[in-house]
């Protein structure tokens, strides 16, 4: 049985877009490809955003050749940055916070996607021994996180990261060797083996045949699966975090075990009602 998250890890770590100004709107730039209509720079506000800061034609973004937008999770930077770093202030009524919210709005972002792995991990039984250092690492970025603009401005966002990412890598390998050891992920609908030197930490499987196989304790972090084919896949305790499953096609596959799985993973991807997911995430509404 997982253990109860403290207060302390009672944060929201999902973008409330209706409480966030429309910062990933403005802030961030994108170019124009399959993800993106048209070209943005960072810093101009997009023409479909709304006076009130809502998106004109979300109903339609894929439609419309924004799928690019339905697949980012700013993991609750958003209301962070509106809300409390900048105390409700908009970008839009008040000139002189535009410049620095637009900076701080991308840091924070990775902060909170970092404290949502760090959660993750600590909800892993088998990283029991690791959960006094993982506490320790969610307090310290969290209290990053909640700094002054100027003090998140000065932050080495690397000087965090790193030994957070060391403790999630050891979470995943206890987590990955006990679930095989004790039988939890054990072969569903997979029926072949995959050979292991393919499947390794930033593994290039763009658009790889991985029907059927039985990918279980699979370190896929930072993998590319982009177009790749995992239908009735077995990702039993397999590491994904990093990984890229743009247009993957999970269909069937065995998800519900997989470790550090985000949503905005699963929103890039192809999927349907027999794919297994973690209780935690929901099914993409564009899955057939």
């Amino acid at each position: 049985m997982a253990p109860s998250p403290s207060p302390a890890l009672e944060r929201a770590l999902s973008a409330d877009c209706a409480s966030c100004s429309g910062l990933c709107c403005v802030a961030l730039a994108f170019a124009r490809s399959a993800d993106f209509a048209f070209d943005k720079p960072a810093g101009e506000e997009c023409v479909n955003l709304e006076d009130g800061f809502g998106c004109r034609i979300h109903p339609q973004l894929r439609e419309r050749g924004f799928k690019g937008c339905t697949v980012f999770d700013c993991f609750g930077a958003g209301q962070l940055v509106t809300r409390q770093t900048f105390g409700g202030r908009s970008w839009r009524d008040d000139a002189g916070v535009r410049a620095e919210m637009f900076a701080v709005f991308p840091i924070v972002r990775q902060l909170h996607e970092l404290l949502w792995y760090l959660r993750e991990a600590l909800a892993m039984p088998a990283a029991v021994p690791l959960h006094a250092a993982l506490r320790s690492a969610w307090d310290e970025v969290a209290e990053a996180a909640d700094a002054a603009p100027a003090d998140i401005l000065g932050l080495d966002v690397d000087e965090l990261r790193d030994p957070a990412a060391g403790l999630l890598r050891e979470a995943a390998r206890l987590t990955r060797e006990a679930a095989l050891r004790e039988g939890t992920a054990a072969a569903s609908t997979a029926t072949r083996r995959v050979k292991a030197s393919r499947l390794r930490p930033g593994a290039d499987l763009l658009g790889a045949d991985l029907r059927a196989a039985d990918l279980r304790g699979a370190e896929l972090r930072g993998a590319l699966l982009i177009g790749a084919d995992l239908r009735d896949a077995d990702l039993g305790a397999a590491e994904l975090i990093g990984a890229d499953l743009r247009d993957a096609r999970l269909h069937g596959a065995a998800l519900d075990r997989a470790i550090y799985l985000t949503q905005p993973q699963l929103d890039a991807a192809q999927g349907d009602a027999r794919t297994r997911l973690p209780a935690a995430l929901h099914r993409p509404a564009h899955w057939s």
